[in-house]
C-alpha cells in the first residue's frame, strides 16, 4: 500500500532529525546537524534492503515517489530557515566546512557515474 511508503519516509525523517539534533548537541551547536542527510541515507538503505527481501512492493514505493516530487521545495524551504549570515559571522570554519563538502561531492560525481555504468554494461 502507498501508506507504507509514506510511513517509511516519515520514520526516516523523524529518526534523521533526532540523529541531527543529537549530533548538534554533542558538537555544542544549537542546530540540527545533517538531519536531512541522515534521513535520506537511511531511506535509501532501508528501501534497498526491503526491496531485496521482497518487503517493499512497487505500490508501496509510490508513496516514496509521491514525496520525492516534493523534495526540492522542502529543501528550499529548509535552506531558507538557515542563518547563513550568522554562520559566516561565526568564523571562516563554517564557510570552509561547506566548501569542502561541496568540492568533495563534486569529486564523487565521476566515481558514482562509473559505478552505475559498470552495472549496466555487465548485464546485471
Amino acid at each position: 500500500m502507498i501508506i507504507y511508503g509514506v510511513a517509511l519516509l516519515a520514520f526516516c525523517a523523524l529518526l534523521g532529525l533526532v540523529v541531527g539534533d543529537t549530533l548538534g548537541l554533542l558538537l555544542g551547536v544549537k542546530a540540527n546537524v545533517g538531519g536531512v542527510g541522515f534521513s535520506m541515507i537511511l531511506l535509501l538503505v532501508l528501501t534497498d534492503a526491503l526491496t531485496k527481501r521482497g518487503g517493499f512492493k512497487p505500490v508501496s514505493a509510490s508513496g516514496v515517489i509521491f514525496w520525492s516530487g516534493m523534495y526540492i521545495p522542502i529543501v528550499v524551504a529548509m535552506a531558507a530557515q538557515q542563518n547563513v549570515v550568522g554562520a559566516l559571522k561565526g568564523g571562516p570554519l563554517a564557510f570552509l566546512a561547506g566548501s569542502i563538502g561541496v568540492v568533495f561531492s563534486f569529486a564523487l560525481v565521476p566515481v558514482i557515474a562509473r559505478i552505475g555504468r559498470g552495472k549496466r554494461e555487465g548485464g546485471s
